[in-house]
């Protein structure tokens, strides 16, 4: 089963790395993400820019309104996220910690099931 490993963190703090505490984060994450690479457990992961960038598109009963930034209902932002496929919820929890371990920041991790959508006429 695949699972979405979402990554949390404060903004602020992360982009107030140096980049020697930047690079030293990302060698720890990708010493995670290595096994997991060569095992075919994997998938897209992606570090997101930082909320600044975001724009946001809310429905609304007229025309969906676009807003520039997240405003996202969140202390904390949406960093990135990895795509894992693994046999169950356990064994995404074992690479949460992993990740955790690896990460130089406080954070956490949310872990939820994907459930594939293509309908049959994009197969």
């Amino acid at each position: 089963m695949q699972y979405a490993i979402l990554c949390y963190n404060h903004e602020e703090i992360t982009s107030a790395w140096t980049k020697e505490e930047d690079d030293l984060c990302m060698k720890q994450l990708l010493a995670v993400q290595e096994p997991l690479k060569q095992q075919g457990k994997l998938g897209p992961v992606a570090r997101l820019l930082p909320t600044s960038a975001a724009t946001t598109l809310r429905k609304t009963n007229e025309e969906p309104l676009v807003i520039d930034g997240p405003f996202a209902e969140t202390k904390e932002q949406l960093l990135g996220f990895y795509v894992v496929d693994v046999e169950n919820l356990d064994e995404a929890l074992g690479i949460a910690r992993d990740l955790a371990k690896a990460n130089l920041a406080m954070g956490s991790y949310e872990i939820r099931p994907i459930q594939m959508f293509i309908p049959n006429e994009l197969k």
